[in-house]
């Protein structure tokens, strides 16, 4: 059933979440309640501005963006990963004004910025009575692309919770506000009764995960650690997974929002090929956004101790990348590298 726009009663903070030591969080929050008060190409070139600074301090979050595109983007010059890097900060700092618009702006101003395509794919699954996974990846547009399908459609958010409980606190209350409900992202069996019971989980579980069933998946060409849950959550629950990809589109022309079909044949009897799978198309819509890809996440980790660090600030150029992985965490970093017939029919 289609879900009218709307957003739930706001939810009074418990005490404890109003203590000294929460208050500088609360003045973040005080700043995004006014940012989402600003027009939205206002917004744009203020969260921009903010990125462009933040790109010329001395942040090792810059020196860990370098990093990645340079393993995988290794074919591009330079200057023009260098060039992608500065326009990856001013998304970030774009990020900070779409969080602000979707959990504090008007529900009908959000929802003017978006264009789906491949909603039908969704609303066929649910008028079968069959659950659908939303695969997502973490782009920059992430919280706002996820918190605009909530808003039409009853949906569950699947998220990580901060170590600062009013972080956690806010996401669980203001993301919370445009869907149906939140769901821990170690709340597996949440997960499935949703899903057995028809329900949608947007999910993206694509950053580096060591937990349990983690495998190694080529990301890029190098062998990551990996969440690979989501073949498990579908066999458990015969739910169909759709990848779900966002875009900033240029200007201040909003938002492209595209569902893909279902995957043919998911899961296999191989979860790390599935994984691969939708590895894949994530590196295609990195290869169409590039800037909108979040670099600033330590992506590349392995299961073992023998697995490099690509983060230690050492010089690692691609091949050295690619040999000192070969024989990294073992039999799980097996090859799974084979094509599928419908990657290109996904991909987006």
């Amino acid at each position: 059933m289609n879900a009218p726009p709307r957003r739930k009663p706001r939810a009074a903070p418990p005490p404890r979440l109003l203590l000294p030591q929460h208050w500088p969080t609360w003045l973040a929050a005080g700043l995004l309640w006014l940012l989402a008060k600003l027009p939205y190409p206002t917004m744009l070139k203020v969260g921009g501005a903010l990125g462009a600074l933040a790109y010329r301090l001395p942040l090792p979050q810059r020196r860990v963006a370098r990093r990645n595109l340079a393993l995988c983007l290794p074919e591009l010059p330079e200057a023009q990963r260098e060039r992608i890097l500065r326009a990856h900060f001013r998304s970030v700092g774009i990020t900070l004004c779409e969080t602000a618009l979707i959990w504090y702006g008007p529900t009908a101003k959000v929802l003017s910025l978006v264009h789906f395509d491949g909603l039908e794919h969704v609303d066929r699954l649910r008028a079968q009575g069959r659950g659908v996974i939303l695969l997502a990846a973490h782009f920059t547009t992430l919280e706002i692309s996820a918190g605009m399908f909530t808003l039409t459609r009853d949906a569950y958010a699947v998220y990580k919770p901060s170590k600062n409980a009013l972080v956690t606190w806010l996401f669980e209350t203001r993301r919370g506000a445009v869907s149906e409900g939140m769901i821990s992202r170690d709340d597996i069996r949440a997960m499935i009764r949703v899903l057995k019971a028809g329900g949608i989980v947007w999910y993206s579980p694509d950053q580096a995960f060591r937990g349990k069933g983690a495998e190694m998946v080529p990301f890029f060409g190098l062998p990551v650690a990996t969440n690979t849950a989501t073949s498990r959550l579908a066999k458990l629950t015969g739910a169909a997974v759709l990848p779900y990809f966002s875009e900033r589109l240029p200007g201040d022309a909003g938002y492209r929002v595209s569902i893909g079909a279902p995957f043919d044949d998911f899961p296999s009897a191989d979860a790390v090929a599935d994984t691969l799978r939708f590895h894949r198309l994530i590196e295609t819509q990195v290869r169409r956004v590039p800037e909108q890809y979040l670099w600033l996440h330590k992506r590349f980790k392995g299961l073992s101790a023998d697995y490099p660090d690509f983060y230690d600030g050492r010089p690692v150029g691609r091949e050295a990348a690619l040999a000192a992985t070969a024989g990294a965490d073992g039999p799980s970093a097996r090859p799974a590298d084979r094509a599928t017939a419908d990657d290109a029919r996904h991909s987006t």
